[in-house]
């Protein structure tokens, strides 16, 4: 009985100081805490979120939900040394950006390995009637001159757009597409470079370009504007290489001469007509010769004086600068495989930067960048800005398909 009792009052005793004494005070040691409890969607109670780059500002839709604008701008460019050599393995940190002269936080880098996505636009109007071979070969060597991950489209122009080959990788593929383009009638210049711009190169991401080959004068496009392509450029990521021939020698001017004297007759030539015939034709000494007077069942398209020519020069020049890129000529064979051999080491050790603009201000304002490498003595090479995009942007520019082009199945 008495052992009974003793241990009842131990009991006793130990409940009491479970009352007493507070919880985690026994034998002088805490107990672990007990997992907070969160309200989800409680921002003030939300655990810290890695920082992100700078974004606009939220906005709430008509049905309540939140909408954020995430427009990621990217920019290409190419480093040098001193010395003209392109510098390989360089970092994000290697530099910094600048948008109108404030710093902005890079949130991607891509490096010369990835590989580039490049539409081959290839002027194929009747300007191109004596050189279309020569173009063909420089071109094929062009894509042999590029990565094996890089992949090509094909895209040819006259008074339609022609996609001659999707993008693909595939060598002989291009090559046959390539060898598949033919010279035809008038000039849809500006419509071909919208076109791929708008249904194509804007909905891939990473590293693009345009290889443009053309004269630069544009006679029967109807739905782009010299104005509205350059606009284009400065709101993608794209480099557009043009590679300018001259025709205004051979179009409007006197291009055969010597021969027998005045008044007299030269030797016999035989000069291509369309669809594969021949006209024979007399060179004498004081003929002024051009495709109208040779070749009168060609269409007469307007365009092609000497301001065309001036208007079409200063454009491939605005083209390649906007888009951080180089316009290179070509007024004779050699000049043609040496710019395309140009393009394709250029291509190889391009470098790409994108970043979220702290300005997020849909105004379609020009906003000049800055990109600096922080190892002196390094040249960094890149465009001037870029266009912010509008609220209207693609209402002005037709983008809802009324009256748009579109681009035209392969050549049969």
């Amino acid at each position: 009985m008495k052992r009974r009792a003793l241990s009842s009052v131990i009991a006793a005793l130990v409940l009491l100081s479970n009352l007493v004494i507070p919880a985690g005070a026994q034998s002088g040691r805490r107990s672990p805490p007990e997992p907070e409890r969160r309200e989800i969607g409680r921002p003030d109670q939300d655990p810290p979120r890695p920082r992100q780059p700078e974004q606009a500002p939220e906005e709430a839709g008509e049905d309540g939900t939140i909408k954020i604008d995430t427009t990621l701008v990217t920019i290409p460019l190419t480093v040098l040394d001193r010395d003209g050599k392109y510098v390989p393995n360089l970092q994000k940190r290697d530099f910094q950006l600048y948008e109108d002269g404030v710093e902005q936080e890079i949130a991607e880098f891509i490096s010369v390995e990835a590989p580039f996505h490049v539409v081959l636009l290839i002027d194929t109007s009747r300007s191109t009637v004596f050189q279309i071979e020569d173009i063909q070969r420089s071109a094929i060597s062009f894509v042999d001159q590029l990565r094996r991950d890089d992949r090509v489209m094909v895209v040819s122009f006259d008074d339609k757009i022609y996609v001659d080959s999707e993008f693909t990788s595939d060598r002989t593929r291009l090559r046959r597409a390539i060898y598949g383009t033919r010279t035809g009638g008038s000039t849809k210049l500006y419509d071909a470079v919208d076109l791929v711009i708008t249904e194509r190169l804007n909905a891939i991401d990473g590293r693009k370009a345009i290889v443009l080959f053309t004269d630069g004068v544009d006679t029967t496009s109807r739905f782009a504007k010299a104005a509205s392509t350059l606009e284009l450029v400065e709101e993608s990521d794209i480099l557009v290489y043009p590679i300018r021939y001259d025709t205004e020698t051979q179009m409007n001017g006197p291009v055969f001469g010597g021969g027998g004297g005045r008044g007299g007759t030269g030797p016999i030539i035989d000069l291509p007509l369309p669809r594969g015939r021949t006209r024979r034709w007399p060179l004498t000494g004081n003929m002024q010769w051009t495709p109208q007077s040779a070749f009168p069942q060609w269409p007469r398209t307007g365009g092609g004086g000497r301001a065309d020519y001036r208007k079409g020069a200063q454009y491939l020049q605005d083209l390649a600068d906007r888009s951080g890129a180089r316009l290179y000529d070509a007024n004779t064979l050699r000049n043609l495989d040496e710019a395309f051999s140009l393009i394709a080491e250029e291509l190889r050790h391009q470098y790409a930067l994108s970043y979220y603009p702290t300005n997020a201000a849909r105004d379609g304002a020009f906003r000049k960048i800055r990109v600096r490498a922080r190892q002196q003595n390094l040249v960094v090479r890149t465009r001037e800005g870029y266009r912010a995009a509008g609220e209207s942007a693609q209402a002005d520019r037709g983008e809802t398909g009324n009256g748009r082009p579109r681009l035209a199945r392969p050549r049969p």
